[in-house]
């Protein structure tokens, strides 16, 4: 393990020291004597959502002493009674209630890009970190597709690292992008990862290993991976990183209320312009909960669909949608994968699914017909998962009871594919209802040329690779990753929805701060760049409060709640 400076990481978060060390993996005592506040009371902040994004800007404005309410549409979950080693038995983690997808191109949405719950769909990501290029900040300058972000990498840089030193991530010195190392030195790799590293070998494919957010050894009081295999699954033994384990038990410790089991239904505006506060439901009662700041942090789908939601005289079409972009621009990474049959045993279940990568494809290559690029990881899914991957060619029968009987024997690797920002992929308000009554999200969505040349390059190398390493059959499918976009950051109201500080165009006192703002979004899994761009807008609260209060009450005052909200 590199050393890891532990006093730096234990001074802006805790989680990990707060954990048991007596075998159990809750502190029951922390959610017991978490702080409570009055509806009545106007706190200083109300976050919506408590995943990536949510958990990290509570935890960060906590520690700077504002009175933080978090309020999580899912279960606060007990690792111990509430995951388990089972594939089935794990659905519970998604987001499962009704959505409408439509389009050329429907994504079905639920396991693999949605989550519910504290932690939100880090809980089941396979825990990939890795960082954005600096070429994704500008990639209509560079490539003339996308958009440009209003900032550059360089300005999410310390976040980044801030962020990894937290979670920790593992993994090989990364030469790709901005090269950098990470906070702890790589695991070792099973057969899926050793085979994934052979294919790239034989193809002259640069790999490493990593970065995943799994320490390797002890952190604070987390175990080390024991390579059962089931992250997708919920940790049970609390090796992998989620906002769960990484950011809440510190945010709880300074304050902060999260209140599971409460969906937001609108976000209140008053006769000012400025949120007022937000309107949710528990066990079927409407409540209020009033706030100084409200931050939306309910990922690529939910966002967008309460802001529509909150429709008023003001916002006759949606809050903040003056100019028909929220819910605009959501984007879906390709994500093929190839299958490939070994004579020997792989055991792909006997490791995490996230072992190796190579972001040799990220950037644009002038030669191909198509812009932007691709990235390759492991991916190793267990056997109910394999089985709907060797149903998605068409084989049932007993060529499928072929194929899972020989199950121990193959191998998967993956991609993300970079598919572009297309205004018509938006979400929009259906005519059907929710349990609450609330119209759901009506999700459409259709790849463009570029995409499908893009994701047919990508799909054709991994079984290029995977012959390479001596596959003596390969099965490849078409299937979608992360989501992200649809209240994208802009320069100003009529390109985006929020700002560079994610706060929105429209009320100044309102932010949003999950994976819906990027403009792009590479071919990396989402949740780190989620994490510190929440980061990055915490630090900006703070300091405008700071100075708000100085300016106010002409001497420093730092860390006594919001008082400054005009845009700087």
């Amino acid at each position: 393990m590199r050393r890891l400076a532990k006093g730096g990481v234990r001074a802006r978060n805790e989680s990990a020291w707060l954990l048991p060390n007596d075998g159990s993996r809750t502190n029951y005592a922390l959610r017991r004597d978490m702080a409570h506040y009055d509806e009545n009371d106007e706190v200083d902040l109300v976050v919506v959502g408590c995943g990536a994004g949510g958990s990290v800007l509570a935890q960060r404005l906590a520690r700077a002493r504002w009175r933080v309410v978090v309020l999580e549409a899912g279960p606060f979950w007990d690792p111990d009674s509430d995951w388990v080693s089972d594939e089935r038995g794990s659905h519970h983690l998604y987001w499962t209630e009704p959505r409408v997808i439509a389009g050329a191109d429907p994504v079905p949405l639920g396991s693999n890009n949605s989550g519910r719950g504290v932690g939100g769909s880090m809980v089941h990501f396979a825990g990939y970190a890795p960082r954005f290029h600096p070429s994704d900040f500008s990639t209509y300058s560079l490539d003339e597709v996308g958009a440009d972000w209003p900032i550059a990498y360089e300005d999410l840089r310390p976040y980044y690292e801030a962020i990894e030193a937290e979670l920790p991530v593992a993994g090989e010195h990364w030469p790709w992008g901005d090269p950098h190392g990470y906070p702890h030195s790589p695991h070792p790799v099973g057969g899926n990862g050793e085979m994934f590293l052979r294919a790239c070998q034989a193809m002259g494919i640069e790999a490493r290993v990593g970065p995943v957010a799994i320490p390797n050894g002890r952190f604070g009081n987390r175990p080390h991976c024991i390579y059962r295999g089931f992250c997708l699954q919920g940790c049970k033994v609390n090796a992998k990183a989620s906002p769960l384990i990484t950011h809440v038990p510190d945010a709880l410790a300074h304050g902060v209320e999260i209140r599971a089991d409460s969906m937001v239904t609108r976000v209140e505006i008053g006769e000012s312009g400025l949120a007022t506060g937000v309107t949710y439901v528990t066990d079927g009662v409407e409540h209020r909960q009033r706030a100084r700041v409200v931050a939306v942090a309910g990922y690529a789908i939910e966002s967008p669909r309460l802001l529509l939601n909150s429709a008023s005289s003001r916002f006759p079409d949606g809050l903040c949608n003056d100019h028909d972009l929220v819910g605009r621009y959501v984007m879906v990474q390709g994500a093929p994968q190839v299958a490939g049959r070994f004579a020997e045993e792989i055991r792909m279940y006997k490791a995490p699914p996230p072992e190796a990568s190579s972001e040799q494809f990220y950037e644009t290559d002038p030669s191909k017909p198509y812009r932007r690029g691709f990235s390759l990881q492991c991916v190793s899914p267990m056997p109910i998962t394999f089985a709907e991957h060797v149903a998605a060619e068409g084989r049932w029968g007993d060529e499928l009871r072929d194929k899972m009987r020989s199950y121990a024997h193959w191998a998967t690797i993956g991609a993300l594919c970079e598919f572009l920002p297309l205004a018509d992929n938006r979400v929009t308000l259906a005519e059907e209802t929710d349990v609450h009554g609330l119209p759901v999200a009506r999700f459409s969505y259709s790849q463009c040329d570029n995409d499908r040349l893009l994701g047919a390059s990508a799909k054709q190398l991994m079984c290029d690779a995977l012959r390479a390493a001596g596959a003596e059959e390969v099965m490849a499918i078409d299937r979608y990753a992360h989501l992200v976009g649809g209240c994208r950051m802009g320069g100003d109201e009529t390109t985006g929805v929020v700002d560079a500080q994610l706060r929105s165009f429209a009320v100044e006192n309102l932010y949003i701060t999950d994976g819906s703002v990027t403009p792009t979004q590479g071919s990396a899994n989402p949740a780190l760049t989620i994490m510190a761009l929440a980061a990055r807008a915490a630090d900006y609260l703070s300091s405008a409060n700071r100075a708000g209060a100085d300016a106010e009450h002409g001497r420093a005052s730092a860390g006594s709640g919001p008082t400054l909200l005009g845009r700087r």
